[in-house]
């Protein structure tokens, strides 16, 4: 035993009293928190001391309740005994049980429960239950003593359970499914899920379902469908087919465990979407081809191949590359999206004194990759594809001519009639010698054009038949060829092809085309615009030709520079103000050939630049219902002209002076307007434009009007023609325009009616014009415009 000094025992207490301290102070500060607790566990144990019930003392149970069985949709007889209540307070004392609560005076099932014998606690149920409806019911039960009505003990709430039966079947969420899978849909993955709910008691086999497939159509050999029963998922036992079916039919049932075993149906439609499953074969193993040295040939070989999948889908659109022999990088290839074709392109000149003769492999793959059935699972690779090869002998350079370009690509055009010139496909020599060409159709099976032999213009000889048995998927092949006059003659080939399908997104057109323009002098630059397919979003440069199938196009228009994307159009003469069509063929560099036509409106712009709006003739604008009204008021213009002209005449042949404004004698005229003139409602003023100002000469001097018609007495003649062709070119094209165009507007066409005050002096109106019909030069109808062209094109019809 250790003994400890005086000091060390002081040191200890020190330690006891300052941790004694501490201690203290925690439990002043817990303190209302531990009088909190013991407050509340003293109101729970004095909540549950009573004079029959002390802590920690057990009690009698009092309340004996014996099982009070219910079945559902039990078919009576009603009252049916449920059950009895007994109560030990029951002794010595006349009692009455009572009953109430949900299914006795409360909803749901007002009624359905009762008492009949209240002195002995017996229960009944007075009509058939639906469990799905009301599951369970939470009932209270009362006892007092009959004679003072006083209530002897607690009540007690009893749970009464409804005991389900199968009467439900399983209910599926849709009666008809429906999807789509791809044909390499794998058999790991569902084709679909379906559910179906039972209504019975959960956790019971009344509810528990089961799935299974009862019916498939069709059923080829070797595929079938499964289901699994637990799930309801969809899946396939092995590889599709879309050739040998597109599409499945499935019945679904769904049934539950119950007894007497209850299920029901539901239809699935499957629908299979082509895939991959065959490779692009081309249609020849070789391929033999000869080209020229020191040339650029562009589409000098299509390969076709054929592909049993589905047409136009990313299974049957075909990839081509060149694989071996291209190390130069020489050639290119590329995919026709109409025909699905490889498009064999040499884009650097090939040279004759290395090796002549060359071997290219080209590969066909499809967009999608490529897949197989092996042992009923689906397997997939993007590396499978077909090859083909193609011989290649380079010619020594020779002076045979050259079409350009060699394979031309036309759509069929609405406006193709016979006699019409369809194209000008010339050939020319590599070094542009001039020589002699002769040319001929080397195939036009079913004889649809001509060609002239000197200048290889082709017309149209016949109707194109869209059911012409020499059609291969709408194209009609034509050759061309063309032979020189050298010993020995050289023979050049051109190819053209012509769909009579729709192509529109391969072909190059116009960016604007309809333009405004400034009226502008003859030689004056216009530029006309193009711009690359859908289908080929880098196809220019462009060329461009003028369709010179009138003679109107040809007096009136010539295409200047070319700048690959667009070309200079000039006026060879100056016109009068109208609508112009322009027609003009646009030819991309892989071949493609478009006609199109440029709508070109003259017209006058007061700031220089901007149009001001004065309604024309559209070109190519059909006649309307008042056509004979237009021919009529034309043939009345040209009359009343007639007469203008026969009066100058007359006045000129008096030899009346014009009088000036300060001395000559005046006549105001006045109208009263009845109707307003077509004139004037479009905002032309002939007497503003083409009346001048009456002026006081003598011989031999100068003279000048304000619109500037004319500038001197001795040519006055001329020009007052020259403003008198314009004045009545404007008026005739306005009431034709107003005419074809504006069908609600026909009160505007009607003739004027005016209440003349005063004499009218040939002074004062275009009747001043001195001129004679004997002045009218020969060829007077053939310079009034393109207006008075098409009045005599109907007037011949």
């Amino acid at each position: 035993m250790v003994l400890l000094c005086p000091l060390e025992l002081f040191i200890i207490l020190l330690l006891l009293q300052v941790t004694a301290a501490d201690s203290f102070s925690h439990e002043i500060e817990n303190f209302s928190l531990r009088q909190a607790i013991i407050r509340k566990s003293i109101q729970w144990m004095d909540s549950y001391q009573s004079d029959s019930l002390q802590p920690l003392k057990r009690t009698k149970r009092t309340w004996v309740i014996t099982s009070i069985d219910i079945q559902e949709e039990d078919k009576g007889p009603f009252p049916r005994y449920a059950g009895q209540l007994f109560n030990n307070r029951s002794h010595n004392t006349s009692l009455k049980y009572l009953i109430s609560g949900p299914g006795v005076d409360e909803a749901p099932e007002v009624g359905l429960f009762s008492i009949e014998d209240d002195a002995n606690g017996h229960v009944y149920v007075h009509r058939t239950i639906d469990r799905e409806r009301t599951p369970t019911f939470q009932i209270r039960f009362d006892i007092e003593n009959r004679k003072s009505g006083e209530l002897l003990d607690r009540p007690i709430f009893f749970k009464i359970k409804v005991k389900d039966i199968n009467d439900n079947a399983p209910e599926f969420s849709m009666e008809e499914y429906g999807t789509t899978v791809r044909e390499n849909h794998s058999k790991d993955e569902p084709v679909i899920q379906v559910t179906a709910l039972d209504k019975d008691e959960v956790g019971t086999v009344n509810s528990q379902v089961s799935y299974s497939i009862s019916m498939q159509m069709p059923s080829p050999d070797g595929l079938t469908f499964h289901i699994d029963p637990t799930t309801g998922s969809v899946f396939l036992s092995g590889c599709l087919d879309y050739k040998t079916a597109s599409s499945f039919n499935l019945l679904i049932k769904a049934s539950d465990h119950g007894s007497p075993q209850l299920s029901s149906t539901a239809t699935v439609a499957v629908a299979v979407e082509d895939a991959n499953n065959h490779l692009p074969v081309f249609t020849s193993d070789n391929y033999h081809l000869q080209i020229s040295a020191g040339e650029e040939h562009p589409a000098v070989l299509r390969l076709q191949v054929e592909d049993k999948d589905s047409p136009n889908t990313p299974a049957w659109r075909a990839k081509y590359k060149i694989v071996k022999g291209n190390e130069e990088e020489q050639f290119t290839m590329e995919t026709d999206p109409a025909t699905n074709e490889g498009i064999l392109n040499v884009i650097k000149p090939l040279s004759y004194e290395g090796d002549p003769k060359m071997r290219l492999v080209i590969s066909a793959a499809n967009e999608e990759p490529f897949f197989w059935c092996k042992n009923g699972t689906v397997m997939i690779s993007d590396l499978e594809s077909t090859n083909t090869t193609v011989s290649i002998e380079v010619l020594q350079s020779q002076r045979a001519p050259r079409f350009h370009p060699p394979i031309l690509i036309v759509q069929k055009e609405d406006s193709m009639k016979p006699g019409r010139i369809f194209r000008k496909y010339p050939a020319t020599y590599p070094d542009d010698v001039p020589n002699k060409i002769k040319y001929e159709l080397a195939n036009d099976p079913d004889g649809w054009l001509r060609v002239d032999e000197n200048s290889g213009v082709l017309t149209v000889a016949k109707e194109f038949d869209q059911e012409s048995s020499f059609l291969n998927n709408s194209v009609y092949t034509i050759i061309v060829h063309a032979t020189d006059h050298g010993k020995p003659p050289q023979t050049g080939t051109g190819t053209i092809l012509l769909y009579l399908s729709d192509i529109d997104d391969h072909m190059p057109s116009l960016v604007a085309p309809a333009l405004d323009v400034c009226d502008k002098t003859e030689g004056t630059p216009l530029v006309i615009e193009a711009k690359s397919a859908l289908a080929h979003s880098h196809s220019g440069p462009f060329t461009f030709e003028l369709a010179e199938d009138s003679e109107d196009v040809k007096c009136n228009w010539t295409l200047g520079r070319n700048f690959g994307q667009s070309v200079e159009l000039l006026m060879l003469r100056s016109l009068p103000q109208g609508s112009y069509l322009v027609p003009i063929i646009i030819q991309d560099r892989q071949g493609f050939s478009r006609r199109q036509n440029q709508h070109i409106r003259l017209c006058f712009c007061a700031d220089g630049h901007t149009c001001k709006y004065s309604p024309v003739l559209p070109a190519g604008v059909g006649l309307g219902s008042g056509a004979i009204v237009i021919i009529l008021m034309a043939f009345l213009l040209l009359l009343v002209s007639s007469i203008m002209l026969c009066r100058c005449y007359w006045s000129g042949a008096k030899s009346k002076a014009i009088a000036p404004p300060q001395e000559g004698e005046q006549t105001l005229i006045t109208y009263n307007e009845e109707s307003r003139s077509a004139f004037s409602e479009a905002g032309l003023n002939i007497t503003h434009s083409a009346t001048p100002t009456p002026v006081s000469v003598e011989a031999g001097k100068e003279v000048i009007a304000e619109n500037g018609c004319f500038s001197g007495y001795e040519t006055s003649q001329a020009r007052h023609l020259d403003c008198f062709i314009q004045t009545v070119g404007r008026a005739l094209a306005q009431k034709v325009y107003y005419q074809s165009t504006l069908e609600d507007y026909g009160d505007m066409c009607e003739p004027c009616r005016y209440t003349e005050e005063g004499e009218l002096e040939p002074s004062n109106s275009p009747c001043s014009i001195s001129i004679s019909s004997e002045d009218l030069p020969e060829d007077f109808l053939n310079t009034l415009g393109p207006m008075f062209c098409a009045l005599e094109e109907i007037c011949q019809k």
